[in-house]
């Protein structure tokens, strides 16, 4: 009995892991259906969020560091980076609330590469433009861990009186 447990539990993994390599071998969108021209569309089903490394320069002059998370590019504090897409189809539901919080005036991968740097524009400075607000509304949805994320807060809280 406990060998046909064993064997029953066996089967079912790898049933399992045959099932999640089939959805995950997927291609990903060609990067221009992130240029705000499809940003509402969502594949309804067997889609992966949008994952992005950030390629960020470096303080000696052209060299660049590529970054996997959001927190790695923070602590290393970096100022100028651009958004990468690995892998996924179609937006999280967080980006695409992110994206909506802009009124559609910034794409998803402006996004993605503001929300990795940090110390800079717009994480640091007041919010006087109706550009800067509707960056500011985007980066506060898609970023809440952002470590300056309290400022920008408060700086587009002001300019909105």
């Amino acid at each position: 009995m406990i060998t046909a447990r064993r064997a029953l539990a066996a089967g079912l993994v790898v049933l399992g892991a045959l099932g999640l390599s089939a959805c995950t071998t997927g291609q990903t969108e060609p990067e221009e259906s992130l240029d705000g021209t499809t940003q509402a569309e969502v594949s309804a089903s067997g889609s992966a969020p949008i994952v992005f490394a950030f390629v960020c320069s470096t303080d000696a002059g052209e060299v660049t560091e590529t970054f996997t998370t959001y927190a790695a590019a923070w602590e290393a504090e970096r100022a100028d980076c651009t958004a990468k897409p690995i892998t996924g189809s179609s937006m999280s539901a967080q980006q695409q609330a992110a994206v909506r919080a802009t009124d559609d005036h910034v794409d998803l991968r402006e996004l993605a590469a503001t929300c990795a740097e940090r110390g800079v524009a717009p994480w640091d400075t007041a919010v006087t433009t109706d550009e800067q607000a509707h960056l500011a509304a985007g980066l506060l949805e898609y970023c809440p861990g952002h470590p300056e994320h309290d400022h920008l807060r408060r700086a587009l809280a002001t300019y909105r009186g």
